[in-house]
């Protein structure tokens, strides 16, 4: 590939075409114009509760990663942010990393920027596929998805996880916040957690302070959080599922591994199970639990999940208007008795070609877009994010 070549990324089909001729560059020119059609059609649900037929609100939320994103989740339609995710402010900054009133900064433009909608707030977690800088790097460990990322790299850091946690607290005056805790498995770890999160508060108080009052939730996204959540459900307000590590962490599959990634599969009856045991047991808990991983976002699997019970969607804020779509046209009632023999299969329906139409509807990429590229330039195809560089 060249300087200026074409290259076409077809989210959809999971293609990318370099140089294509000029019968492929008007197909997929056509492809976009359709999309943008779509979307138009879409815009006119901005407004539109996310109700289904038979009277079930839905809670769509948007994950963003700056607090500049806020602004595109208001212009979608979000009615919160379900995942900020903290991790972005600690990374690119040559190992050094943000101080308090930096954090602090950083998360009260986020809340304000919701405009006084609910922000959920989650601890750094860096590791694995996200290092913080090029001295931390995948080669430099063993299996970087098993090993010092998330709450474990907090844990190991108590000064470092401390100015988090006092910032976002300070924030939260704000607006209305929530502290997300990710990679959570034993009950030792939510008990330290607990207490960094008690002694922050104290810190403040003694500095005199103010905070607010803040919800505190754990991601289930390691099979053991989602097999031991009566000890969750004992120690925080809500669970949010993390579906792309739940995925990974069941099936052993490592989703960045190009020679396995065939076998991730988030229709497997072991996810699905623990995905809907999650949901089930924190309804009857009265402990509120969204999906904030990418099943949320795909409409594939939106009425799935409505089936299952979960009424708490956060995605990215490209996807909650297609996702409303299938929302308004779903009946979660007569959906909950298809979701149940769903469960009940022993192979994996998004493995089987006579089972994928019905499960899966048309397939769509993560931000439902095709991308037209030119090597080294970006062409804007879609909202703000959703570009793709080569």
């Amino acid at each position: 590939m060249r300087q200026d070549d074409w290259v076409i990324i077809d989210g959809d089909a999971g293609v990318v075409v370099v140089d294509p001729s000029a019968i492929i560059l008007a197909e997929y020119g056509f492809k976009q114009r359709q999309n943008e059609l779509d979307r138009g059609r879409l815009t006119r649900l901005l407004h539109t509760p996310a109700v289904t037929m038979d009277g079930q609100e839905v809670e769509l939320l948007a994950n963003i990663e700056m607090p500049e994103d806020a602004a595109g989740a208001i212009k979608a339609g979000a009615v919160g942010v379900g995942l900020f995710r903290s991790e972005f402010l600690f990374m690119g900054r040559q190992g050094k990393l943000p101080n308090e009133e930096d954090q602090y900064q950083a998360y009260k433009r986020a809340i304000e920027g919701m405009q006084g909608l609910p922000v959920t707030i989650r601890t750094v977690d860096v590791g694995a596929d996200k290092p913080l800088d090029n001295s931390l790097r995948d080669d430099a460990y063993f299996n970087p998805v098993l090993g010092l990322r998330a709450i474990r790299w907090s844990l190991a850091d108590p000064a470092m996880f401390l100015t988090q946690l006092r910032a976002i607290l300070r924030a939260s005056v704000h607006g209305p916040t929530k502290l997300l805790i990710p990679m959570l498995a034993h009950a030792h770890e939510i008990r330290r957690t607990v207490a960094l999160i008690d002694r922050a508060r104290a810190e403040l108080d003694n500095r005199g302070i103010a905070y607010g009052a803040v919800k505190i939730g754990a991601m289930i996204e390691i099979p053991a959080a989602a097999l031991a959540l009566k000890v969750f459900l004992k120690y925080f307000d809500f669970l949010s599922i993390g579906t792309n590590d739940l995925i990974q962490y069941t099936l052993a599959i490592d989703r960045a591994d190009e020679s396995v990634a065939h076998l991730y599969d988030p229709m497997h009856p072991a996810v699905l199970g623990l995905v809907a045991g999650t949901i089930v047991q924190g309804k009857a808990a009265g402990k509120d639990v969204s999906v904030c991983g990418e099943m949320a976002g795909d409409v594939g699997f939106t009425r799935l999940l409505l089936g299952m019970g979960l009424r708490s969607f956060s995605m990215h804020p490209a996807q909650i208007l297609a996702v409303k779509q299938e929302v308004l046209r779903a009946d979660a009632g007569k959906l909950a008795e298809w979701a149940v023999q769903v469960l009940a299969q022993e192979e994996s329906p998004g493995r089987r070609r006579a089972h994928r139409g019905l499960l899966h509807g048309r397939r769509r990429s993560p931000t439902g877009e095709t991308s037209l590229l030119t090597a080294g330039k970006r062409r804007r195809n879609g909202p703000k994010g959703t570009d793709t560089a080569v």
